[in-house]
């Protein structure tokens, strides 16, 4: 009988993930124990991109031959590292770009409509007409979108049609239906709203910095759906304390899960656990390709959705 190839994965979280390998592979999972006797037998490693590759772990692996990311996003992934020792990559590209620009529309509603503060007030018994908020239309809003791939390009759609003023800024031009700014600063300057939905890697950790946050300025919006890294979060919730900030409306942080006592006494922001493109039918659709690439693989096939194609 032929041996069944061995799969590892490396996040709790993506435990869910067993039920749908074990009948083609044998399993592994990271945090019941590194798996010292089976080191021999692991051949690919199932990643949250996110996360940062454990090298050394691999090194004990002389048989690994695929780091299947999970998701579209690898910015925990050294490529070049993985390049040098013939380790291919594969995500799941294109699947929860449109969902993650509904959620930051929803982050944008949240916190310009004030929707959770609202539902604090009934909910506290405080409605009254003289506590009503009056709030700021989206309407004429001058939104900055801070990266223009999937998730950018999602996001400025739903925004026109919100009746939103849009500009972008990426590092690299491209054509698009929107004027790009002459940089970050330039856009920010010029933006009601800050998006920020580009990729994550060493380069640009820390991208939107202390004057870029000052320069949003105190009826300023910042809107982060991409990575934690990208943001001096300390910076934002300085200024969030002294007025320097006017909002922020984040998905993602600098560690997660965050520290609830990271955000208490913080004002005006609106927080959601790392949840923008977590639908059942992104996660079906990175499923599936996490399945494809694993079969490809080690059928000797080409991957389905191997990174930088």
């Amino acid at each position: 009988m032929t041996q069944r190839p061995a799969v590892l994965i490396m996040q709790r979280h993506l435990a869910p993930l067993s039920a749908f390998l074990e009948s083609a592979y044998d399993v592994y999972r990271f945090w019941e124990g590194p798996p010292v006797e089976a080191a021999g037998d692991i051949r690919a490693m199932v990643v949250a991109g996110e996360f940062e590759l454990d090298k050394a772990l691999i090194e004990r692996l002389p048989n690994l031959s695929l780091i299947a990311c999970f998701t579209a996003g690898y910015d925990g992934i050294d490529l070049e590292w993985c390049r040098a020792r013939g380790l291919p990559v594969t995500h799941a590209p294109g699947v929860n770009h449109e969902d993650v620009a509904d959620h930051a529309i929803g982050l944008i509603l949240a916190a310009r409509r004030r929707i959770a503060e609202g539902d604090r007030a009934i909910r506290a018994g405080e409605w009254s007409l003289s506590s009503r908020s009056i709030t700021t239309s989206l309407s004429g809003q001058r939104l900055g979108i801070v990266g223009l791939g999937h998730i950018g390009e999602a996001v400025a759609r739903r925004a026109e049609v919100m009746r939103m003023d849009v500009r972008w800024w990426a590092p690299r031009q491209k054509q698009a239906p929107w004027p790009r700014a002459d940089s970050l600063l330039d856009l920010t300057r010029g933006s009601d709203i800050l998006v920020v939905a580009c990729r994550a890697d060493e380069r640009n950790r820390g991208l939107v910095s202390a004057e870029v946050i000052e320069t949003l300025g105190p009826s300023g919006l910042l809107v982060n759906v991409a990575r934690g890294q990208l943001v001096d979060e300390d910076a934002v919730i300085a200024a969030l304390k002294d007025g320097r900030l006017g909002a922020a409306a984040l998905d993602v942080f600098a560690e997660e899960p965050t520290a609830a006592a990271r955000w208490a006494g913080v004002p005006n922001t609106v927080l959601t656990p790392h949840t923008g493109g977590a639908t059942t039918e992104a996660v079906q659709g990175m499923l599936v390709l996490l399945l494809q690439n694993l079969s490809a693989h080690f059928a000797g096939e080409p991957l389905k959705t191997p990174v930088g194609t």
